[in-house]
């Protein structure tokens, strides 16, 4: 198992490096004040944007480019520190063409996209001139089992009429938004990995209404919150179905695996400013006479938050190395483990700052308390940690459950 960098990643973490600290961060101040104001990504990103593509720093996260595609075709190991670069910020992954939800859309638009919907859809979001969304989560029912959903696609004549109700759908509202990727049922007899389909609904198409934003904790996400949407009597033609018929669980799962390592990678991004941070609010922060870096409850804080970044990078690593070297087969328990322990690593390093910022921490005037609301609600979206508890129990292998008796000490062991 090998965990090295290629020189080639190695070269662009540090022209990725570069780029963010003399050109991204520098703009955070800017780019939050504009998008408070406005609601739209200020005009210096479309700047950025054509700079960071001049630099070949555009479409780091899409290993299956093909030769004609606009990219730099990284493994998944390759791009894994990439991405925690680009998390320092949250609007940061969008400077490089990387961010949810897009980067996982035009992952199953390669894998199962016709020509023609490549060419309509694939091709724009691969430029980074368009916006998308997934829509799967439904507010009736626990959208973690998928044999729950509820939102129906039936066929007539050439089209299908789609029916249904989706909720914190990220991406929808945002200006750009050109389509919703929706997942319903075209087969309700069907097994339960043969119900769902996925099909492209445009915006704008007669039926799909947003309802209404859903601000998680209160707050919204970068250039619009999560929204709620409708869709009665939606009808579009059967060629906007992605894959074949009934192959919507297959396709969002395969949609799953690369997409979990970016959002961890990512969320560990965060994790490490939120450690600098600290460090930083220890020293210049004095009370009862002195830092409150010397007192050893801080001190704990910050290398406890040290060594849990390094452990759940390390096992990021090992999914992305297991992902590349054999698919999602080969990574399946990992891909479950990594969504598990960085959204807890996650949500304990955030705390830690809030509390060490104290009343600060609460406000916006750090990035702690949007670093725990999204920590929170990583526990919950993507699969729930219990959902992927309960695989990783089924997957716990059974070489040794036989011989356990050998292993017991006491009148009934040994």
């Amino acid at each position: 198992m090998d965990f090295r960098f290629s020189d080639r990643s190695m070269v662009l973490q540090q022209s990725l490096e570069d780029f963010f600290r003399a050109e991204v961060l520098p703009r955070n101040r800017e780019w939050h004040a504009h998008v408070a104001k406005d609601g739209n990504a200020p005009a210096f990103l479309e700047t950025l944007k054509a700079e960071a593509r001049r630099r070949g720093l555009w479409n780091l996260g899409l290993p299956d480019l093909a030769a004609d595609q606009p990219g730099t075709r990284l493994t998944n190991l390759e791009f894994a520190p990439l991405a925690a670069i680009m998390g320092r910020l949250p609007w940061a992954p969008i400077v490089f063409n990387c961010n949810a939800p897009n980067v996982p859309n035009m992952e199953i638009l390669q894998k199962f996209g016709s020509v023609e919907q490549k060419r309509q859809w694939l091709a724009p979001l691969l430029d980074g001139r368009i916006w998308t969304a997934f829509g799967m989560t439904e507010p009736d029912v626990a959208s973690s089992d998928a044999r729950n959903i509820r939102t129906r696609i039936r066929k007539d004549g050439g089209d299908y009429v789609i029916d249904g109700r989706k909720w914190f759908i990220s991406g929808a509202a945002h200006p750009g938004c050109k389509m919703v990727l929706v997942v319903g049922v075209t087969d309700p007899d069907g097994s339960s990995a043969a119900k769902h389909s996925i099909v492209i609904v445009p915006i704008g198409t007669p039926g799909l209404e947003i309802v209404r934003a859903l601000p998680i904790f209160g707050r919204g996400e970068e250039l619009g919150a999560p929204v709620e949407l409708v869709l009665r009597n939606v009808r579009v033609p059967q060629s906007n179905r992605l894959g074949e018929e009934g192959a919507g669980f297959a396709m969002g799962q395969a949609r799953l695996g690369v997409a979990r390592i970016h959002h961890c990678m990512r969320s560990l991004g965060s994790c490490d400013v939120l450690i600098q941070l600290m460090r930083e609010r220890s020293a210049s922060r004095r009370a009862f006479g002195r830092p409150i870096g010397d007192f050893a409850n801080v001190q704990d804080a910050i290398a406890l938050s040290r060594i849990e970044v390094e452990q759940a990078k390390l096992l990021v690593y090992k999914t992305a190395w297991l992902l590349d070297e054999g698919g999602p087969e080969a990574a399946r328990r990992e891909i479950s483990m990594i969504k598990v322990a960085v959204a807890r690593t996650y949500s304990a390093i955030a705390d830690r700052a809030v509390q060490i910022f104290g009343a600060m921490g609460v406000s916006d005037d750090t990035p702690a308390s949007a670093a725990y609301t999204a920590a929170r609600t990583m526990r919950i979206y993507d699969g729930p940690d219990e959902v992927h508890l309960r695989t990783l129990f089924r997957l716990e292998p059974h070489e040794v459950v036989g011989e356990s008796a050998h292993y017991l000490l006491g009148e009934r062991g040994l």
